[in-house]
């Protein structure tokens, strides 16, 4: 089995890698999906969140609430530290399953790990992977895509970007890169040339 790490800024279409290298074969592990497993109603992640949090943050029906977290942690460097102290573990700890299940399905599976905050979260990471593909747009096209393409307010989608590494950081990690500054097609076109390169 080999392990892929998969990056890239938020807009820069690393959805889009990801799905076409499902097409070829690859086992694609969602890291965002895994986060929110991580916090999911009764699980040891969301009892951790709301004891350090307080039940200010369970909603009703005992799921995070999401919002309220976000008002919390988004302004306050020390709480996000602390959430991502909890939820870091946990996710590594589900995406072992899945990496573990993929290889008892297919000893030479081509795992690839979607993970956005690759780059952010590189001090925590316990994997190696065999190698780290970064999916690059620049921070000002991203932005211009999530004007866009999500109708999101430029002010927002610039907090977005800003909040992320930045582009040369992640570009640091990469041992591949697909180039995602044209059209879908161009970029499908890179990615379907990196999956050749991992691949042979």
């Amino acid at each position: 089995m080999r392990i892929i790490g998969l990056t890239g800024g938020i807009a820069a279409g690393k959805s889009t890698v990801s799905r076409r290298w499902a097409e070829h074969g690859a086992v694609v592990v969602d890291a965002d999906r895994l986060a929110r497993d991580a916090v999911a109603p009764e699980s040891p992640g969301l009892a951790q969140v709301a004891e350090r949090f307080g039940p200010g943050v369970i909603a009703a029906d005992g799921s995070l609430d999401r919002p309220a977290l976000g008002a919390v942690v988004f302004a306050d460097p020390v709480a996000r530290r602390d959430l991502e102290a909890i939820t870091h573990p946990e996710v590594w700890r589900l995406a072992q399953q899945a990496f573990d299940a993929a290889e008892a399905a297919d000893p030479d599976a081509v795992v690839v790990y979607d993970v956005p905050l690759l780059a952010e979260a590189r001090g925590s990471r316990p994997l190696r992977f065999d190698a780290v593909v970064v999916v690059d747009a620049p921070a000002a096209q991203r932005i211009e895509r999530l004007v866009a393409h999500r109708g999101m307010a430029r002010d927002e989608a610039e907090r977005r970007v800003a909040s992320q590494a930045s582009d040369a950081e992640r570009l640091a990690l990469a041992d591949h890169v697909v180039d995602a500054t044209g059209t879908l097609e161009a970029t499908i076109r890179s990615a379907d040339a990196v999956w050749e390169q991992l691949t042979h």
